[in-house]
């Protein structure tokens, strides 16, 4: 940054507070919204690949290789958020956040719909899958610049002391999406038989994103854009080329960030998918059981992540992160040993417990990435972090567990992959910074003096 002493990380912090009080709240939420779309699709999706997919896009006289095909649109998905963390990341540092999120949110939310609306293979044939893959390779694209400038849409209007509470918006979309998606496939599946399900009501799932999407774009188009953004911008410090620039100054914090996310994302893959599986076809407990202790360790986040991020503010934020990472692994081990009594009040404090540990690295998560870039590359690095992180952590996490566990036929190289994810986002904080609120505050001091010469030069011209 040419024209803004930056003080080295651990100067004396000044007082913070945020520029917009209003537009911060309007931040959080709309923030908080496009992650909770992006997870609503994640849950709906997942139960209609499982169910509906195989029979409506994938028909075939071989049941496996319908599920197997129809599954794969899902990995496609996730191989194509890189693709949007590229793309949607470098324009956040380009253009600003604002504009990058509604474009996401557009293009997420119209190809949810899309889907809902698209007819089967017995309709228009070859066409149907070809274009179901399609529109999930543009979801992954949203998803993918999504989360970075939801994070810095929330964490950049609120005061950078307390940027773990404030970025912790993004966060609370998975358990908010998946409640939300949950909660509307319960009332499908009471009010409607199963042919009615296959025939349309799956449908109805996908054409609900359409109030999330609507009600994500009315918050996002009436705010501004973030206080640091309009500084940057002022003053003309847009990088030309963030991505080469990410990769060739602030390559350590992207190895940081990227590590940092692969311990919680494997985590939250074993307590809320493979937990389904392995609980309901091993170890012979009901669906409802198993469902049902899911959702309460998902309503448990929706408070104890913000806590968790607000923790991090008044502690040091790789130590709470660190800690719980240990916790985490631990109590994995754990877990596995005191669900052999099919006990449903033990399943439940199993889940309950593990999602918490969860929460605590997951709330300063965000914020933590946010602070290994330097400002004017903190929509291009955080993106890259999310999305690579999304690809070798949350991923394959799945289809890992299952392969481990079918061929040692016991949970403990299941426990050990989890411990092997939390060393690997040890290390990553390990080579991560602290928080350095200075660099905010710079930016923040600049924006304050343009808008005093503006506010001057009016004057003079009176």
């Amino acid at each position: 940054m040419a024209n803004v002493p930056v003080p080295a990380s651990g100067a004396a912090p000044r007082p913070g507070k945020p520029m917009h009080p209003k537009g911060l709240y309007k931040a959080f939420a709309a923030s908080l919204t496009g992650t909770a779309l992006e997870w609503y699709d994640f849950a709906v999706y997942s139960a209609a690949a499982a169910v509906v997919f195989p029979l409506v896009f994938f028909p075939s006289s071989d049941p496996l290789t319908g599920t197997i095909l129809a599954f794969s649109t899902y990995a496609v998905g996730y191989v194509s958020r890189p693709v949007g963390g590229i793309i949607f990341g470098r324009l956040g540092d380009r253009i600003g956040r604002k504009k990058v999120l509604v474009t996401t949110l557009m293009i997420i939310g119209v190809a949810t719909v899309l889907i809902g609306v698209l007819p089967g293979y017995g309709s228009i044939g070859i066409s149907a899958p070809i274009i179901l893959v399609l529109l999930r390779f543009a979801q992954g694209v949203g998803v993918g610049g999504e989360w970075g400038g939801a994070v810095l849409l929330s964490s950049e209007y609120g005061d950078p002391h307390r940027r773990g509470f404030w970025a912790s918006a993004a966060q609370v979309g998975p358990p908010a999406g998946n409640l939300l998606a949950n909660g509307i496939l319960a009332v499908l599946t009471v009010t409607l038989s199963e042919a009615q399900f296959i025939s349309f009501g799956w449908r109805i799932a996908f054409l609900v994103s359409a109030v999330l999407v609507g009600f994500g774009l009315w918050i996002r188009l009436k705010l501004e854009d973030t206080p640091i953004f309009k500084a940057i911008e002022a003053h003309g410090e847009q990088p030309n080329a963030p991505v080469r620039e990410v990769f060739s100054k602030e390559l350590r914090p992207l190895v940081a960030a990227t590590l940092c996310r692969v311990g919680p994302d494997v985590l939250y893959a074993l307590f809320t998918v493979f937990t389904l599986s392995y609980g309901i076809q091993t170890l012979g407990y009901d669906r409802s059981q198993v469902l049902t202790a899911v959702l309460i360790g998902s309503a448990f986040q929706l408070f104890m992540i913000p806590l968790a991020g607000a923790v991090s503010d008044r502690f040091n934020r790789r130590l709470v992160y660190g800690i719980a990472a240990v916790v985490g692994a631990v109590w994995t081990f754990v877990f596995f040993g005191i669900l052999g009594g099919h006990s449903e009040p033990l399943l439940i404090a199993g889940i309950v417990l593990g999602l918490m540990a969860h929460s605590f690295m997951y709330g300063p998560q965000a914020a933590f990435i946010v602070e290994q870039f330097s400002p004017r590359l903190r929509s291009t690095g955080s993106s890259l972090a999310y999305t690579f992180a999304g690809v070798i952590g949350g991923a394959i996490a799945p289809l890992m567990f299952t392969l481990l566990l079918s061929q040692f036929g016991t949970w403990i190289p299941v426990a050990i992959y989890v411990a092997v994810a939390a060393v690997v986002t040890a290390v990553g904080l390990a080579l991560g910074r602290d928080s350095n609120t200075v660099e905010d505050e710079d930016y923040r001091l600049l924006l304050e003096g343009s808008a005093a010469s503006q506010r001057s030069a009016v004057a003079e011209t009176r």
